[in-house]
């Protein structure tokens, strides 16, 4: 889409086409849609009756001094999620009359932030919903939450002595941990924590199945897969448990796919395969009773319903019918008693609820206008200017010879190479170059702008779309709240939640505010497709441009890092009324300048002494007046106090 092309017919573009053009109505899954003012609203159920505006709900926020970039995560939504999922499961139960029942987890180290797991505990009550833990620390978190009786604790991870010990007299304390054991050296250790402490963990067994995977996550399973014990090892496994008196606490067989799952096929092979490993299990004596799915339910991030790395070919209910029948038919078939099914469903419960906002603080492009003739102008600026003429003489018609663009192009660019090697020797001033240059962009715009909408384009000629488009600079840090944008590609649902009744007239992309040229947002979703441009609106005076990156609840920031020690945003949870009304539960304060100083074992009070003494030389020097010197240290003191991202 060219620009010429974006700002056509303002006046016919409606909120419909705005939902259209970011994939919305694709990705939003009721959640989110537009309103007739052009905002991007939530419904935390799908009902637009309680219909929030994000857009006023930013300015309220703001006015709390809740300033942007800010988190806010939809508790409602959150709750939403693990009713879909729970009610997904009930009806493929009941539609397959299967003989046993769903019970889920949450992963922590999808999301280990304090009110977030405390949120779904208290949602999943009702479920008996459990936590899922692969450290030490978060074994903490979920001993310390999961006061249900009836909730698994599925523990996965490295396990030393402590792990494991800590385990069996957490069953003792009534909880239910499960130790899952994911390397085979794992065993010796739970045998010798046993009969020293004259008890046992449950036991669990994670299957590394020979099933293929796809997508980026796909060599989590298999013969390399990082946990998992081989079929050897579980028989090997088994006869030691047996031979240690411990076999009738293997309760669970545990496998997973890997991360976001977007192809069904790739789910059905490794449930067959699990399905027969668990009924030889308890074929070999292990009372049994859970198998777990793992985690790997997808999200469709792009809204195109296929099997690529940011969609899926199936629905959640797809997901929960094809786990139930798969395995009722393995065990009919075998006559074995239908287990409790488990998930760890992490990416597919937390990724709606979290929704990032940040500001615009600035745009940056090429200078393609057009500049004013000046007299004399030398012989190569004047090539340059009938190269210029010669391309806007060309009809914007969907027929033009694009070789007679292409032959244009080849002209505009050997005349700016004559005026850089001319300035190089001495022949062109600066003012001139400066002139050849822009009268350059002018050319590539011109060309944009008649550039045929197919795809018989040279190739060099569609990097100018690129190449002419703005640069939105980003009050926020990739690194820190977008971390998996950089490190695996990940796309996320990006657009501006305001001004969705006009159509956009600019193509851009975000840079954010590190010092780091891979800390920008360049790729956007495109119905299955990705594009390295979004269509965005240019800036309007003393007006805020406010973009929300959606789908980001899960992982995001737990992976986030302190680069250019930017910190953790302003966040808040918050819940929905029937009235539309909403209530804050929780605000947590962004990281200040203090804290990621402190985080990286600097002592603010000894940089300000530092600065302090600095001053009071520069004083005795003459250089600095006492009174800018005061300046100087309210500011710095200040500074500590404020949040690391731009604010007026």
């Amino acid at each position: 889409m060219t620009t010429d092309n974006l700002a056509n017919n303002q006046n016919n573009w409606t909120v419909t086409d705005s939902s259209g053009l970011y994939g919305l109505d694709r990705w939003g899954n009721n959640y989110f849609s537009i309103n007739e003012l052009g905002h991007i609203t939530v419904n935390p159920n799908g009902q637009q009756s309680r219909a929030l505006d994000l857009m006023e709900l930013v300015k309220e926020l703001e006015s709390r001094n809740l300033k942007l970039p800010l988190l806010i995560r939809f508790d409602d939504i959150l709750e939403d999620r693990l009713t879909r999922l729970h009610g997904a499961f009930e009806k493929a139960i009941a539609q397959y009359h299967y003989k046993g029942r769903y019970q889920g987890v949450f992963p922590v180290k999808c999301n280990q932030q304090r009110y977030v797991v405390e949120e779904l505990i208290a949602c999943g009550r009702r479920w008996h919903f459990g936590l899922e833990t692969g450290s030490k620390a978060e074994l903490l978190i979920a001993l310390s939450l999961l006061s249900d009786p009836e909730a698994l604790l599925i523990c996965n991870g490295y396990k030393d002595k402590r792990y494991i010990e800590t385990t069996i007299l957490a069953r003792q304390l009534g909880r239910q941990p499960i130790v899952v054991i994911e390397q085979a050296d794992e065993v010796e250790r739970i045998i010798a924590a046993s009969q020293k402490l004259g008890a046992a963990p449950l036991i669990g067994i994670r299957a590394k199945l020979s099933s293929r995977s796809s997508g980026h996550w796909g060599s989590s399973i298999g013969e390399k897969a990082k946990f998992g014990l081989s079929v050897p090892e579980i028989l090997t496994s088994i006869k030691q448990l047996r031979s240690s008196n411990l076999l009738h606490e293997v309760r669970l067989l545990h496998f997973h796919v890997g991360s976001q799952i977007n192809d069904i096929a790739v789910l059905k092979d490794a449930l067959q395969e699990a399905g027969q490993i668990y009924i030889e299990l308890n074929r070999l004596g292990a009372p049994m009773g859970y198998l777990d799915v793992g985690g790997g339910l997808g999200i469709d991030y792009d809204g195109s319903q296929t099997a690529t790395e940011a969609s899926t070919n199936y629905s959640l209910q797809n997901y929960a019918n094809d786990v139930v029948a798969t395995i009722k038919e393995c065990c009919e078939g075998k006559n074995t008693p239908m287990p409790t099914l488990i998930s760890e469903s992490g990416r597919a419960i937390a990724s709606h609820f979290s929704v990032l906002l940040f500001n615009v603080l600035g745009t940056g492009s090429v200078p393609a206008e057009d500049p004013p003739p000046k007299h004399d102008e030398a012989l190569i600026v004047q090539n340059l200017r009938g190269t210029l003429k010669y391309i806007q003489k060309i009809p914007k018609t969907s027929d033009v010879d694009s070789s007679k663009l292409q032959e244009a192009w080849n002209d505009a660019i050997k005349f700016k190479d004559d005026a850089l090697t001319a300035f190089r020797l001495g022949y062109l001033g600066l003012p001139e170059r400066a002139i050849a240059e822009q009268l350059t962009w002018a050319c590539a715009k011109a060309l944009v702008e008649r550039l045929p909408q197919c795809d018989l384009i040279p190739e060099e000629l569609k990097t100018l779309r690129y190449a002419l488009s703005a640069t939105y600079y980003a009050n926020l840090s990739i690194f820190r709240s977008a971390p998996d944008t950089w490190a695996i590609k990940q796309l996320f649902p990006i657009m501006p939640i305001h001004r969705l009744n006009e159509k956009p007239n600019q193509l851009g992309h975000f840079a954010d505010l590190t010092c780091d040229s891979d800390g920008k947002l360049a790729r956007f979703i495109d119905n299955g497709q990705v594009k390295p441009l979004l269509e965005l609106h240019k800036l309007k005076e003393a007006e805020q441009y406010v973009i929300g990156m959606f789908l980001g609840g899960a992982y995001q920031e737990v992976m986030g890092n302190l680069h250019n020690l930017f910190g953790s945003t302003n966040s808040v949870h918050l819940r929905l009324s029937y009235t539309g009304s909403y209530k804050l539960d929780h605000v947590v304060r962004a990281n200040t300048k203090s804290d990621v100083l402190e985080a990286m074992e600097h002592d603010p009070e000894e940089l300000l002494e530092r600065l302090r003494i600095a001053s009071e030389e520069a004083i005795q020097h003459g250089s600095l007046k006492i009174s800018d010197a005061q300046r100087l240290m309210d500011h710095l003191e200040t500074s500590l106090r404020e949040s690391t991202y731009l604010h007026d």
